[in-house]
């Protein structure tokens, strides 16, 4: 039983791969919601639906997020009515969201409506929600010469400014009332091995493991687990993860990487092109397993999930 801490995009990746090694049934994505957002009066998981929509192959594989062969008619109406549509919603990706908020609003928890959707797509693995509670990640905006600090939801730091304004901190509104979704420290507690994907340490990981009793889980397990450090020579393939790391003080390396997780996670793979930083990384008290780590292929990221397996 392999149980998987997920983001969006990277960890997508990572699970196609793990999916090619491991049997459907065995295998739990735990994923961030922190990420969410109400637009249009609707609900939006973004990292949720990656998930869904890369492993059931309906992915646009160029944008890595969104569905394939998608239109664009309700956007293009809301933005000729003069709507500030910023935040990109397809037609047929629309359907996934009316669909939750309205199972929302008839009382259905996010993880019954998210297994739903992952069984309306065909798919066998289990696709948990970390928590059925509301959080949201909060970035605050380092102050420029002709702007205050100020504090920005996720989506409006990624996507309408196009995560390019440096972070001053970052912080996860209504973390304290949150709780594990039912299943989610199961799926921790009873796995064979726990993969933290290659994912944002800061922004898709660090929801996750502040949840109530989530690291908890996996630092009384540490050494069944390990990590994929996202970085490759200092930095992402995709999003702002080095940046927020250093903005934030944090080495944006796969040290930095291992200092996050060394409480949780006994290995960490780092990328062929990071070699040089194993007696770095295993100094922070990880051990650092040296890997081809660029999933450019579903069979690149087969291997990277067997690799990451077998150091347990």
């Amino acid at each position: 039983m392999i149980t998987v801490i997920s983001g969006g995009v990277g960890a997508a990746r990572y699970l196609t791969g793990q999916l090619l090694t491991t049997p459907a049934r065995e295998v739990t994505a735990v994923v961030n919601v922190a990420d969410d957002v109400e637009l249009h009066g609707l609900r939006i998981s973004p990292d949720i639906d990656t998930v869904i929509y890369t492993l059931s192959g309906a992915v646009d594989r160029g944008r890595g997020w969104g569905l394939a062969d998608e239109t664009w008619h309700a956007l293009t109406g809301l933005q000729e009515l003069g709507l500030d549509a910023w935040f990109r919603l397809g037609d047929r990706d629309l359907a996934t969201h009316m669909f939750r908020t309205t199972l929302l609003r008839e009382g259905r928890s996010l993880s019954e409506v998210t297994a739903r959707l992952a069984a309306a797509r065909g798919l066998e693995c289990r696709v948990l929600p970390v928590s059925d509670d509301p959080i949201e990640t909060r970035v605050t905006l380092a102050a420029t010469r002709s702007e205050p600090q100020r504090e920005v939801g996720f989506q409006e730091y990624f996507v309408r400014l196009g995560h390019k304004p440096a972070v001053a901190g970052v912080r996860f509104a209504g973390i304290d009332a949150a709780e594990a979704a039912p299943g989610v420290l199961e799926a921790i507690n009873d796995a064979d091995a726990v993969v933290i994907a290659p994912s944002n340490p800061v922004v898709s990981i660090g929801p996750v493991l502040a949840v109530r009793g989530v690291a908890e889980a996996l630092a009384a397990r540490r050494e069944r687990n390990v990590a994929v450090s996202p970085l490759v020579a200092g930095a992402t393939l995709k999003g702002p993860a080095d940046r927020m790391m250093r903005s934030l003080g944090e080495a944006p390396s796969a040290v930095g990487v291992a200092r996050r997780y060394r409480d949780l996670v006994a290995k960490l793979v780092i990328d062929e092109a990071d070699a040089g930083l194993a007696e770095a990384v295993a100094a922070t008290g990880v051990e650092p397993v040296v890997a081809q780590t660029v999933m450019s292929s579903p069979q690149a990221a087969a291997a990277l999930a067997l690799t990451a397996v077998a150091a347990l």
